[in-house]
């Protein structure tokens, strides 16, 4: 940070006092690592986290509860990925170049749940990734501390993580009944009942399923779903009139002509609009590994609290 704002200071002064001001005292311009772009007054406002939405709230096992707030992190290859449970996941990337890349990868949404478990935690609504939204999904399994074991990307722009944590190494600690309120756990010995006098088809019992984990927070509905999607849509500059479009437009390309001119003056190197985005080479270096760990359900009741 030091060596960036030193650099800083040495342009300004550049501007200032022309050209000739380099000869009066020979300064020593040292590059260091990008800092991520977190709340970081000296990157541009686009080179920073920008979340397209708020994360859901805070739902599930309750002995998981207690990882809220804490963040944990993996470096793989030029990157660093940072897991934050029910917030969010991101990407760094780990280079001398002054706009290295920083993205979401997804931000907290709902739970994934099979076989009266949950099955992992999905994070939707990322940064734009071509036509479509970063999403990742974050398998728990079982390890001896809290930390990310493993990132891949087994499609494009969706990612797998696995988070190793020793509270879900109890045989019952991502079972749903168990975290049920006791009146959402009456209705679902209901639904039980109701399946077994065949008062109900094995499709009807899947939808009162779905509906119950709803109304517990565990799944969005549809129509959240689709709101987060909307409100997480790629926003611009909204125009009025055509002409208004185009007057914006040929200010940008005064600017950028003017900003060109500035970097080449002073020998600072850049790159066209035309060439690969960072995005976009973010899919093609993150590894790809499609093995990913399935974490198993195990019928029955809560036993130990963890």
């Amino acid at each position: 940070m030091a060596a960036r704002l030193t650099r800083f200071l040495f342009l300004l002064e550049l501007a200032t006092y022309g050209p000739g001001y380099a000869g009066v005292a020979k300064m020593k311009v040292v590059e260091e690592p990008n800092t991520f772009g977190l709340n970081n007054p000296f990157l541009p406002q686009t080179s920073r986290l920008q979340p397209k939405r708020e994360p859901s709230p805070v739902s599930g096992p309750v002995h998981l509860f207690r990882l809220s707030g804490k963040c944990f992190s993996l470096v793989e290859s030029m990157y660093k990925y940072e897991f934050c449970p029910f917030h969010n996941v991101t990407q760094h990337e780990q280079t001398f170049r002054w706009n290295a890349y920083s993205g979401i990868l997804g931000i907290w949404h709902e739970w994934e749940i099979a076989n009266n478990t949950f099955r992992g935690m999905w994070m939707r609504d990322g940064d734009s990734c071509h036509s479509q939204s970063r999403q990742s999904k974050v398998e728990l399994t079982c390890g001896k501390s809290n930390r990310l074991a493993h990132v891949s990307e087994p499609s494009t722009c969706v990612y797998a993580l696995t988070f190793e944590t020793p509270l879900v190494c109890h045989p019952h600690s991502l079972l749903v009944y168990p975290a049920l309120p006791m009146a959402l756990q009456q209705r679902w010995d209901q639904v039980e009942q109701d399946l077994a006098d065949e008062l109900i088809t094995p499709q009807g019992y899947e939808k009162l399923l779905r509906a119950l984990f709803e109304d517990a927070g565990y799944l969005k509905t549809p129509e959240e779903s689709k709101s987060a999607q909307q409100e997480g849509g790629v926003q611009g500059p909204v125009f009025e009139t055509l002409e208004s479009c185009n007057k914006a437009q040929k200010e940008l390309s005064k600017e950028i002509k003017r900003l060109k001119s500035v970097l080449t003056q002073h020998g600072i190197p850049y790159s066209n609009p035309a060439e690969t985005s960072s995005s976009e080479r973010l899919g093609s270096k993150t590894p790809t590994d499609r093995t990913t760990e399935q974490l198993r359900g195990n019928t029955g009741l809560l036993g130990n609290t963890l």
